[in-house]
């Protein structure tokens, strides 16, 4: 506990700081310290998002909730954006209702491994009715089910020097792209982070990311990844892509997307 408190009480008092440029030398000497420098740290935002990610690590307890709601709330509406894969195998899983679909998962792990939609559905399960914002402006109230992402995690085995969970989907497009993104493992050991294949009843539909999709409570929504075939474990996405943690990254938006 002391040291928790004495980690926020640092980067309180460097917070406090930063409006100086001093200041933000010493918020980003305490990031590099405790870890905690975003894959997207370069450019002119970069200190901005080192900062907001460090406070975040830093003042907020790792397993604070995000808020549950009423069955009663769930909302009449759901919106969606984006059309299903076009990637070929895709749609030949789809018009078999992915019954011949596996989610592989390898990477830092020691028994890398690949699970059916119908072996997902067998581990413990967790329901959760949360909100679904989207850096659009709007949002929805869903019941999400699914297994947590971190009893996955656990069943594959985890390596010590593992820093993040990259998702990867079918690609969509033309030309095709691949919506991949990653969370740090405090979000991916997070009780609330699923590995969802549930919506409003047992099944996804198709458009809201069938047959499973991330569901990471604590982010903005196009960190939610949908059409989920691939889970890596690794400890830098310096050589995925652009090397910034996602595709979405590289088309503007922040790698850390907490609400």
């Amino acid at each position: 506990m002391g040291d928790i408190l004495s980690r926020r009480k640092l980067i309180k008092s460097s917070l406090a700081a930063v409006a100086s440029a001093s200041g933000l030398g010493v918020a980003g000497y305490l990031a590099s310290r405790y870890g905690l420098i975003p894959p997207d740290h370069g450019g002119i935002y970069g200190i901005g998002k080192t900062i907001t990610y460090a406070s975040q690590r830093l003042l907020i307890p790792q397993h604070s909730l995000a808020r549950e709601f009423n069955r009663t709330e769930i909302s009449k509406f759901a919106p969606v954006v984006g059309e299903p894969p076009t990637d070929e195998t895709y749609q030949q899983l789809s018009a078999k209702s992915f019954r011949d679909w596996r989610l592989k998962i390898d990477g830092l792990v020691t028994r890398p491994s690949s699970f059916s939609l119908e072996e997902l559905k067998r581990f413990p399960s967790r329901s959760q009715i949360t909100n679904h914002i989207c850096e659009q402006g709007w949002s929805f109230i869903a019941e999400w089910i699914g297994v947590s992402l971190s009893y996955i995690l656990d069943l594959v085995g985890v390596l010590p020097q593992a820093k993040y969970v990259v998702v990867l989907p079918y690609e969509n497009g033309d030309p095709p792209q691949s919506w991949w993104e990653s969370i740090d493992m405090v979000d991916a050991r997070h009780p609330q982070t699923l590995v969802a294949y549930g919506m409003n009843g047992p099944d996804l539909p198709i458009r809201h990311g069938a047959p499973v999709r991330l569901k990471v409570p604590r982010q903005m929504g196009y960190k939610n990844v949908k059409y989920l075939h691939s889970i890596i474990v690794t400890d830098t996405v310096k050589n995925i892509g652009k090397g910034v943690g996602g595709a979405n990254v590289e088309d503007g938006y922040s790698w850390f997307a907490g609400i």
